[in-house]
């Protein structure tokens, strides 16, 4: 079994990536690289490591926000397979004809409010803590994922803007590259809170160190999360991804914190 995960960077320093990890070349093009998003760094390990139990296979995993990952796609990175934390990402390569198909939803993600120990704040899913504290001075740094091109922070913003506070915490906010960093934004005590992915907040390493809260599902656009096949995809990435629909698959998925119910059977 051979499994690396590599977080997203330009397309130009992949070949750079794979070199300073001891990958030539000729196996980074025998490997079969799946690109997916940040929330699902605690989760797809566990699930390819099931995968790959069934057999000989090389997968490599590269995370990073589904926009960023979109955009490599769009020049050329030699991604076989796309888990996008949206579904919106996922019809733009398809419109672009640079998919199998309009790919399946594979699970649904949860956006929570994470405070860690020590905060000023409370996990409070009302807001209303969060509200109070921007009237009375507690509040200083929050973090979200940047909106422009990570889903889960563009439904931290609408959640933010049911709220009626998004233009109040304007100059609090600290915007992670994707929602990987702004749990460690959060998690370090770098920022008071944040809004981030319930996926990351139970990895162990992230619950030792704060408290959680969901938030309501009706502040925020539901995180449908669609995977597709990318266009000169393989023989693994095929069965990777009908792995990826098994019941099987499901249960893991469930385990970290995601909503299978409506995914593809």
């Amino acid at each position: 079994m051979t499994l690396r995960t590599i977080p997203t960077k330009p397309l130009s320093l992949i070949l750079a990536v794979a070199l300073a990890t001891g990958a030539a070349p000729a196996s980074l093009e025998a490997a079969t690289v799946v690109a997916a998003a940040n929330n699902l760094q605690s989760v797809l390990p566990e699930l390819a490591a099931a995968f790959e139990e069934s057999g000989e296979s090389e997968l490599r995993l590269v995370f990073g926000a589904s926009g960023n990952l979109t955009r490599q796609i769009r020049e050329g990175a030699p991604f076989e397979l796309f888990l996008s934390a949206d579904q919106d990402y996922v019809a733009v390569l398809a419109a672009e004809g640079l998919t199998r198909d309009e790919g399946v939803d594979y699970a649904r993600g949860r956006l929570v409010l994470f405070v860690a120990e020590g905060s000023p704040l409370k996990a409070d899913g009302s807001f209303d803590d969060l509200a109070a504290a921007l009237g009375d001075g507690r509040l200083a740094r929050f973090a979200i994922a940047n909106p422009e091109h990570a889903p889960y922070g563009r439904a931290a913003e609408e959640a933010l803007r049911h709220r009626g506070l998004w233009e109040a915490i304007g100059p609090h906010l600290v915007f992670g590259e994707n929602v990987a960093q702004a749990v460690q934004f959060a998690a370090s005590g770098n920022a008071d809170g944040g809004l981030v992915a319930l996926s990351l907040v139970l990895a162990p390493q992230v619950a030792a160190r704060g408290q959680y809260v969901p938030v309501p599902g009706d502040w925020y656009t539901p995180l449908d999360q669609r995977m597709v096949l990318l266009a000169g995809a393989g023989a693994e990435a095929e069965a990777f991804y009908d792995f990826l629909k098994t019941p099987e698959a499901a249960a893991i998925f469930a385990r970290h914190g995601f909503d299978t119910a409506g995914a593809a059977p």
